[in-house]
């Protein structure tokens, strides 16, 4: 074993207390293995010495860890190591959603299980849960105990009795990971504030505004409606780093102290049952004087070193990383060494970009050359989620199409908050930022498809286009290659949830317009045969009947291709020597056609069958491919 006598002595106490001994062999190959990595990682964020210090706790919390692991788990992850892509697999379809807005708690939420697997879900992603501040949490996001379920939802128990159904269902449970910030209610929190010494090292705590001043002069406000700065003063006088809210208190990872104590909360998480950790944040969790306090190198380090204590303790978990920076930046986060998975939001704010301006010029730009990742790791895609949108595209590929990035954001965000003539969106502003004119939209997917307003308006052709907006976006998740991520209420073509502003608690926040309570009445309208929650649950329950029967929506390459139309997107699909997936998307309300020479791209093959469809079209014709409005066709070849 690669560590010292003491470690040794340590490790072997521990595993004879093991009351299974399953996987105690492969552990100890895991911390041969990991542990130099570990330790490399650690030196380059605290140094040799402060490293290998820390290391012994370390090694005690990871084999602890593992001891704490059940059978089942430790033979998952067996599995895992075998199939170290498991998540890449056409099978994973995810959707995310609020436990207490789906469910009266977790165990109502076991009984709901069977509506998710039927719709064809696999991959369910439990926004947080934990104990938060009553009131305003950041919906969930101010974590108060990571090791107790919010009272109002059940237990720990209760969660870790519904991660079993789960896994009986064939559904992979993902859980927040919110480890750049704890609540101002957190134990260490509380300590700190009655002034304990070890605990207030836990956090960025300042006597004064002197350094603040100079941190401040490189940071970006992300809440500047909630409070102006990223800095709160507590009531003994003493300053806090706050990025978020000023409830929200961020971690001190300067401390290495704090690095161990989260990997300890990891793995209790990991041994809940838990497949997939969503790492909340996770560009914020170093700072560095003169720099924006974002994306920094060390950051990378500790979220390697994270992954490393996985790998020894838990390696059936992966990690999906949260970076909503610049395109450039979330890309540095995917990797097997750091996260496997990442949510796609380019690719979101690119397919809203592309309903607005009924042009796709920028997405096919973009995309043509930002899809790729390490083979290793992949995507979550998704079209809404629990947050606001951003626009997040690159200002380089914008210009390069002859558009102003500042002025297009401006348009973005008076198109998705009805303020542009013709707009059919209908949402809301989040976070306007005075200084700089910066903000993002908030709103339920249908809604700023355009289905609200026609409701509304009692305009049927205005609804039959906002359906099938809906189902030409979601078509784009489930096959341009990753992990498709539903959100909750989507599937049923819910519309903005406007009875937040009735709530003290939540007025202040829009987001909360786009977290609608799912209820069975909701589902009903979805069964009854001429609804427009029919037709779209319908549709996307078809498309992802398509993607799991087909390796080629799975561990495949893409590539995006020009159309010759700028109203249209394009994008290959192929599995190396084997089947080939060509997806067009027409993005405008009129009709489109795309140039003939986009099928030599399904060659050798002479006819591809259109799995929307179930036409067939000659891969040599040369007539132009007609598009009716918002159609989608994945036009599919064999060998």
């Amino acid at each position: 074993m690669g560590v010292d006598k003491s470690l040794q002595a340590a490790f072997d106490k521990a595993v004879k207390s093991s009351k299974s001994k399953a996987g105690c062999a492969e552990f100890r190959e895991r911390l041969d293995q990991y542990l130099p990595v570990l330790q490399t990682l650690l030196s380059g964020v605290y140094g040799d010495e402060e490293a290998t210090k820390h290391l012994p706790s370390l090694v005690a919390t990871l084999t602890q860890g593992f001891i704490d692991r059940s059978e089942p788990l430790r033979h998952k992850d067996m599995q895992r190591i075998a199939d170290p892509r498991w998540f890449k697999s056409e099978k994973m379809v995810g959707m995310a959603v609020y436990v207490d807005l789906v469910a009266e708690d977790l165990q109502d939420l076991r009984n709901k299980l069977p509506y998710y697997a039927d719709l064809g879900v696999t991959y369910l992603h439990l926004m947080p849960l934990y104990k938060a501040p009553e009131g305003d949490s950041d919906g969930g996001y101010a974590v108060s105990d990571y090791r107790t379920v919010n009272p109002r939802l059940g237990s720990m128990d209760d969660l870790r009795e519904l991660a079993e159904a789960m896994a009986e269902f064939g559904m992979s449970m993902v859980l927040d990971f919110v480890f750049n910030h704890t609540s101002d209610e957190h134990e260490w929190a509380l300590a700190a504030k009655a002034g304990d010494e070890v605990c207030s090292n836990y956090y960025y705590m300042f006597n004064d505004r002197v350094q603040i001043d100079q941190y401040e002069r490189t940071l970006r406000e992300i809440f500047p409606s909630v409070r102006r700065g990223s800095f709160s003063q507590i009531e003994d006088g003493r300053w806090v780093w706050t990025t978020f809210n000023n409830f929200q208190w961020d971690l001190n990872y300067s401390n290495p102290e704090v690095f161990r104590a989260i990997v300890g909360e990891m793995l209790y998480l990991a041994n809940v049952g838990c497949d997939v950790l969503r790492l909340d944040a996770l560009a914020f969790i170093w700072k560095e004087m003169g720099t924006t306090c974002e994306n920094q190198p060390n950051a990378h380090r500790l979220i390697q070193a994270f992954n490393t204590c996985l790998r020894i303790a838990a390696p059936a978990v992966v990690f999906k990383s949260e970076a909503i920076v610049h395109p450039d930046e979330v890309i540095q986060y995917i990797s097997p060494k750091e996260c496997q998975l990442s949510y796609n939001p380019l690719l979101m704010a690119l397919i809203w970009e592309g309903l607005a301006t009924r042009q796709t010029n920028l997405m096919t730009k973009s995309l043509s050359y930002r899809l790729h990742t390490d083979s290793g790791a992949t995507w979550v895609n998704y079209v809404r989620c629990h947050d606001d949108i951003g626009w997040t595209f690159d200002d380089r590929d914008a210009k390069f199409i002859g558009i102003n990035g500042y002025d297009h954001r401006l348009f973005l965000n008076k198109f998705y908050t009805d303020q542009f003539d013709g707009s059919f969106a209908k949402g809301l502003g989040f976070q306007f930022n005075p200084e700089n004119g910066d903000c993002r939209v908030c709103g339920s997917l249908a809604s700023l498809c355009g289905l609200e307003k026609a409701l509304e308006r009692g305009d049927s052709h205005q609804v039959w286009l906002a359906e099938r907006r809906i189902l030409m976006i979601h078509s784009i998740i489930m096959s341009i290659g990753g992990v498709p991520l539903l959100y909750q209420g989507d599937e049923l073509a819910m519309l903005n949830d406007y009875s937040f502003a009735k709530d003290v608690t939540k007025v202040h926040d829009a987001r909360w317009v786009n977290r609608p309570e799912v209820t069975e009445a909701n589902k009903d309208l979805a069964k009854t045969m001429g609804t427009v929650q029919n037709r779209v649950f319908t549709g996307l329950k078809h498309m992802i009947a398509l993607r799991k029967s087909m390796p080629v929506f799975g561990d495949a390459r893409t590539q995006v291709y020009e159309t010759g139309s700028e109203h249209c997107f394009a994008y290959l699909r192929a599995v190396s020597g084997g089947d080939k997936l060509l997806c067009l998307c027409n993005f405008s309300e009129n009709e489109q056609w795309v140039e003939p020479s986009i099928l030599e791209k399904l060659a050798p093959a002479k006819y591809a069958r259109d799995l929307i469809n179930g036409f067939t079209v000659g891969t040599q014709s040369e007539h132009y491919i007609q598009l009716a409005p918002y159609q989608v066709m994945w036009l599919h070849t064999t060998p």
